[in-house]
C-alpha cells in the first residue's frame, strides 16, 4: 500500500503555530511573530520565467489539494534545486516496492535521532496510516528499537540499519548480511535511498529551523 504525502491533512504539515497567507508573495509564513533562520521564498516565482513557473506548478501538483508547505518555500530560493528535490522525494514516496510501514518507521527514527520535530510531526501519522502499530511507533519515539516484544524482526533490522547509517554513515558487515537475508537487492537500495534522503531532509529542516520546530517536544499522534 503506497501512502503519499498528499494523504496528510493540512494540520499535520502546517502546525497550529503557523499562519499561512497564500496571497502573499514575500515571507508567507509567520511563526509566533518570527521566521525561520532565513526568510521563506515567495509563494509565487520572484522571477516568473516559464521554467520557474513550471517548477512551481510541478511542486504544487505533488502537494494537491494542499498549498505549498514550509519545506517547499524554504527550498524555492533556488527553484531548480527545489525541482530536483521534488522529483527525488516524490519517487522515494511513491515509486518504491519496500514496505511503506517500514520506510515510515525508518523516517520517524531519523527524525528522533536528528531532533527533527517537523519531520516527526509529518511522518508519525503516515507510519500509522501505512500499517505500523502504535506500540512500534512509540518504541521508535523512545529509542527502544531492539524491543522484540513490540517490534518485528524486520522492523528491528530496518531500525538498526537506519541508526547505523544515520549515526556512523557506514553499516557494519554483520548487520548488512542480516538485511540481505531478509530483503532483495532492490528493497535494500530503496531502504538506503530512503534513509539517506530523509537524513538530508532532517538536516535541512533542523539547520534552517523550518517552521521553528527545533527543540519542541515530539509527541505521539492522536488516535
Amino acid at each position: 500500500m503506497q501512502i503519499l504525502l498528499s494523504d496528510l491533512s493540512n494540520s499535520l504539515l502546517f502546525p497550529t503555530s503557523i499562519q499561512y497567507f497564500p496571497s502573499q508573495t514575500r515571507n508567507p509564513l509567520k511563526l509566533n511573530g518570527g521566521n525561520m533562520r532565513i526568510p521563506y521564498a515567495p509563494a509565487e516565482p520572484a522571477n516568473p520565467t516559464p521554467e520557474n513557473e513550471a517548477i512551481y506548478e510541478r511542486i504544487r501538483e505533488r502537494r494537491k489539494p494542499r498549498p505549498l508547505i514550509p519545506l517547499d518555500l524554504a527550498l524555492l530560493h533556488n527553484p531548480e534545486v527545489a525541482d530536483g528535490y521534488n522529483k527525488l522525494v516524490g519517487a522515494i514516496r511513491s515509486k518504491v516496492s519496500v514496505s511503506q510501514a517500514l520506510a515510515e518507521l525508518a523516517i520517524c527514527y531519523i527524525a528522533v535521532l536528528n531532533g527533527a520535530t517537523y519531520e516527526w510531526t509529518a511522518h508519525a501519522p503516515l507510519a500509522l496510516k501505512a500499517g505500523a502499530s502504535r506500540a512500534a511507533l512509540e518504541a521508535v519515539l523512545k529509542g527502544e528499537v531492539t524491543d522484540g516484544s513490540v517490534l518485528s524482526e524486520d522492523e528491528r533490522l530496518v531500525l538498526a540499519f537506519t541508526e547505523q547509517s544515520t549515526r556512523n554513515i557506514k553499516i557494519d558487515d554483520q548487520l548488512f548480511e542480516k538485511v540481505k537475508a531478509k530483503f532483495n537487492d532492490q528493497e535494500i537500495m530503496e531502504l538506503m535511498i530512503t534513509v539517506s534522503g530523509y537524513n538530508m531532509v532532517s538536516r535541512f529542516l533542523v539547520g534552517l529551523d523550518v517552521t521553528e520546530s527545533n527543540g519542541k517536544e515530539m509527541v505521539m499522534p492522536t488516535e
